[in-house]
């Protein structure tokens, strides 16, 4: 279960759902079926083992998702799947019907499903084969090959893909190479000497962004950098 914001909807639902379905629940402290409603979701999502997932939203403090869905009442219930709304439901509903509507967003495994799930590369390009599109593939393929200085075949593959937070980070990898590694204080280092040249630099620019994301989004220096890379672009 994932508490969403509206700074951070786009990555933890949207682009999530690229890879697995993500339960929506809108509610708000003061809402009493929300309350009644808000345990029957978490339980019966936890019960899928991690095939569907729930982020909750507080419609008080998020007005800009309220927006975006045109909340009406709640608890207000969506299903998102691959960035869109896939099905939804108003109102706290007993525990057999939500865990209907739970079930119906579990995908059946499949056999490019169950190669992914070796991770070794011939079973991932096995997998892609029989399923072209196939996100988690192509992202567990483009990390083996960025990793090993295949760049350009691993950007290449991404292209299949809708972008999402991992599809950046391996290709943030992939455009790296060797400079991919962000431990310790060089990146700092390295971010700094780049700080001078993102305006006017294009190049300079796209490793600063890509360097922000290998570190990712918890590291506690990418808002400060991505604060300083905002204050010299504008």
């Amino acid at each position: 279960m994932t508490d969403v914001t509206d700074a951070t909807f786009q990555s933890a639902v949207l682009d999530r759902s690229a890879a697995v379905p993500v339960v929506v629940d809108l509610w708000a402290e003061w809402c009493g079926p929300c309350r009644t409603l808000g345990p029957i979701l978490e339980r019966v999502v936890a019960d899928t083992g991690g095939a569907v997932e729930l982020a909750k939203v507080d419609v008080d403090h998020n007005p800009g998702i309220s927006s975006a869905f045109a909340v009406q009442s709640i608890p207000a219930v969506y299903a998102i799947a691959g960035g869109k709304v896939v099905d939804s439901f108003i109102g706290a509903l007993p525990e057999p019907a939500v865990r209907e509507f739970v079930q119906r967003l579990v995908p059946s495994e499949s056999e490019a499903d169950r190669l992914v799930a070796k991770g070794d590369e011939a079973s991932l390009r096995q997998a892609l084969e029989l399923q072209h599109d196939h996100a988690a593939g192509v992202v567990a393929l483009a990390e083996l090959l960025a990793a090993r200085g295949e760049g350009e075949e691993a950007l290449e593959l991404l292209t299949r893909i809708p972008e999402s937070a991992e599809s950046r980070r391996v290709a943030a990898l992939a455009r790296l190479g060797d400079e991919a590694a962000v431990d310790g204080a060089g990146v700092e280092a390295r971010l700094d000497s780049l700080l001078d040249r993102v305006k006017e630099d294009e190049e300079a620019r796209r490793e600063f962004v890509d360097l922000l994301e290998m570190l990712g989004a918890d590291d506690p220096r990418t808002p400060h950098y991505r604060r300083s890379l905002a204050s010299r672009l504008y």
